[in-house]
């Protein structure tokens, strides 16, 4: 459920049709059938091969171009090895005070949390990582 939008799933229609036959007895509501989509991520489903999918597609190419970045490069590691970060990356100079102060770091992280936590638990580790700096983030971060 979220707000004003109820999504039910389960195993019997008939258990399902009997939950939205009570709803509707105390609740004014709609059925608008089959989801395709909740929260914004989208539901794929076949049920002749008994598949569920959530995707956030839209989402993620939403964030790429809200932050610049949808001519990056895909890599199939998330955080290569050779990556090291630490506190003393942490910013040093005015300039690089200056350029960070105009990077939504946190807003970025906390984006990529949202992905993880609902549909892409893959990036947890590297989405961890980085959040580790969000007070203090450099340009390496």
């Amino acid at each position: 459920m979220y707000v004003d939008n109820m999504l039910i799933a389960g195993y019997s229609m008939t258990e399902i049709n009997r939950l939205k036959q009570q709803l509707a007895e105390n609740f004014e509501m709609k059925d608008l059938g089959p989801s395709k989509k909740i929260i914004g991520m989208r539901i794929l489903r076949n049920r002749l091969e008994g598949i569920l999918k959530l995707s956030q597609e839209k989402y993620i190419q939403k964030l790429l171009y809200k932050f610049y970045l949808e001519d990056s490069k895909t890599r199939n590691t998330l955080l290569g090895s050779h990556l090291k970060f630490s506190k003393k990356q942490s910013l040093q100079t005015d300039e690089e005070k200056c350029y960070m102060s105009r990077v939504p770091y946190a807003l970025a992280v906390g984006s990529l949390m949202y992905a993880m936590v609902c549909t892409r638990p893959d990036i947890a580790h590297a989405v961890g990582v980085v959040s580790r700096f969000l007070s203090n983030s450099a340009k390496e971060h």
